[in-house]
């Protein structure tokens, strides 16, 4: 058995399509349940996040482990095969726990180095064991995940190389500028009371925001995050002072009332459809405003500003003749008079004084005789053949400046989490509204700078998995090690009976001291080949020693299976009883 990972997330996958795929808590088991009954499957693993869904499974077949995992990916996303295909990775043994091992370290992230996936795979884990999904390969495949993402973020700086997907946002929101300072004072309306709405309001309170609402369909929850809030953050020392955080809860039907009053908004609900329509955040708007809230595009048709009107040659100190140039019949086929009418019948000197008084230069209107002939016509040739092109001579000075739409401060800051989104993404185009969401957030964080401390983070994931790979193989013979085991301490209990039969006045002592003699021997024979075949199992191409194994003593299949099954029962017992 093998492990396959087949998985999207925002790497592979625009967020569109990561939105239609997303999976619930029940699509999650259903998921689940469905892979180990497929047939290539023995143990299956689910980790969905906001920007990632990954199927993790034991297999014995590669090619049709593939195509089953995916196939079932598609049948409980509700997204189409022939769709989703395009966007899913494949990782197969080694190189799918190096994978694993990166995200648990927040390498793969969106932001670099948070580590708000570790809690993630630990749900995961924990969902996969509720089923009874997880064997021994998946069981120690997590655990060790979180082994090592604890690892790197308490060996290295990893967290300085990117903060949480919420701090992140809201500095998106803060258009870059000091969290803190931003928040300072601000009402804040938290939509969800699940773990990033928890860590989002947290993060708003330790911010320093003046009060904070909370929203939930179960009302239970959102009292006892409310009430969570204000236990801890509703006295503490800042640099302003002695502040209070007032934190308070509400049912989902008071949200467009907050949502007037509250300054920032954070969204992160596991509903199918949007909790904030762009008709509801206009309308919050206006009643903070009083003014009706209007699209980019509207703004843009009712507060159309013409642009200065193009010059015509009437400068001051223009060394052209204007007025004879304006007269002319060229004039009214549209060309200014920088055109051809510019050119015409003008020689070199008069052209190169117009470009110095282009070019703010000073215009030395004296005739010079240093151009031949010849030197004047090809100039005027090459002037006129651009003019023939551009329908003008090009002009050196900076074009006039265009009238953009001025867009008013922000009066609403909405941070979406939520995948599939919670807010309408047309709120993005409302004056007074500035809108994060995660596809926004990808597009920040493409960019960002990775902090030194991520190369050490990635020596570190090497190493864990070549130390799992090792551990894995060593493991996958150790049961035909107790099997050979076994079938020496028979052979040896055979022996010593026979010995009984032929000797029956052999006394205990004696008996005793033959028995323990042969065990001795038998010990010392196989303990080098079973080191040794441990050593050489543990490196990469050594699980065909187990097979040699086998061979060689001529050990029964279905002994070296029952030692497996009553290890796995074993650990099964310890895990149902938990940490002592």
């Amino acid at each position: 058995m093998s492990l396959l990972v087949v998985g999207l997330s925002h790497r592979s996958a625009p967020v569109s399509v990561l939105e239609r795929a997303s999976l619930s808590t029940d699509a999650q088991f259903k998921l689940l349940q469905d892979t180990v009954a497929a047939e290539p499957a023995a143990e299956a693993a689910v980790l969905a996040t906001c920007n990632r869904i990954e199927l993790y499974a034991d297999v014995d077949k590669f090619h049709a482990g593939v195509a089953e995992l995916s196939t079932l990916l598609a049948q409980h996303s509700g997204v189409g095969l022939e769709e989703l295909t395009p966007y899913l990775y494949v990782h197969y043994e080694d190189r799918a726990v190096h994978h694993f091992f990166s995200v648990a370290c927040g390498l793969d992230s969106m932001v670099v180095g948070e580590g708000q996936i570790l809690g993630q795979i630990k749900d995961a884990l924990a969902r996969a064991q509720e089923l009874h999904t997880a064997g021994r390969l998946l069981n120690d495949l997590f655990q060790q995940a979180l082994r090592v993402g604890k690892r790197a973020h308490s060996e290295t700086g990893i967290d300085r190389a990117g903060q949480s997907l919420v701090t992140f946002g809201l500095e998106q929101l803060a258009a870059g500028g000091n969290v803190t300072a931003w928040a300072r004072g601000k009402k804040a309306l938290v939509i969800g009371a699940g773990s990033m709405s928890s860590l989002a309001a947290a993060t708003l309170a330790r911010a320093g925001v003046a009060e904070i609402v909370v929203a939930n369909r179960t009302p239970d929850r959102a009292e006892r995050l409310a009430h969570l809030l204000e236990e801890q953050y509703g006295q503490r020392l800042t640099e302003g002072g002695d502040t209070d955080v007032s934190a308070r809860a509400v049912p989902m039907e008071s949200v467009p009332a907050e949502l007037t009053r509250a300054d920032v908004a954070v969204s992160c609900t596991g509903a199918t459809g949007l909790v904030l329509t762009a008709e509801a955040v206009a309308e919050a708007v206006e009643g903070r405003t009083g003014t009706p809230a209007a699209f980019d595009d509207e703004a843009a048709a009712t507060d159309v500003r013409p642009l200065p009107p193009t010059s015509v040659g009437t400068d001051e100190n223009c060394p052209l003749d204007l007025a004879a140039v304006q007269q002319a019949p060229v004039q009214q086929s549209g060309f200014s008079v920088l055109g051809e009418a510019a050119v015409a019948g003008m020689d070199a000197a008069t052209l190169e004084q117009h470009a110095a008084w282009v070019d703010n230069a000073t215009v030395d209107r004296r005739p010079t005789a240093r151009r031949t002939p010849e030197a004047d016509a090809e100039l005027i040739t090459a002037l006129a053949a651009t003019a023939a092109t551009l329908g003008r001579i090009p002009e050196r000075r900076g074009p006039e400046p265009v009238a953009a739409l001025v867009r008013p401060e922000p009066v609403l800051f909405l941070l979406d989490l939520a995948m599939p989104r919670d807010v309408d993404p047309a709120a993005h185009r409302l004056a007074g509204v500035r809108l994060v969401d995660i596809e926004s957030l990808a597009e920040a964080s493409a960019d960002a700078p990775m902090a030194a401390d991520v190369d050490q983070v990635r020596r570190i994931v090497a190493d864990e998995v070549a130390a799992f790979g090792a551990a894995q193989r060593a493991a996958h013979i150790t049961p035909t090690v107790v099997a050979l085991r076994t079938m020496a301490a028979e052979v040896v209990a055979t022996e010593i009976a026979r010995l009984d039969g032929r000797l029956p006045g052999l006394d205990d002592k004696h008996r005793a001291e033959i028995t323990q003699t042969v065990k001795r021997v038998v010990d010392k024979l196989l303990h080098a080949p079973t080191v040794r075949v441990k050593q050489l199992a543990a490196e990469p191409g050594g699980a065909g020693y187990a097979d040699a194994l086998r061979t060689l003593f001529d050990l029964d299949p279905e002994a070296v299976a029952a030692v497996s099954r009553a290890e796995e029962s074993t650990e099964k017992n310890a895990e149902s009883r938990g940490p002592a």
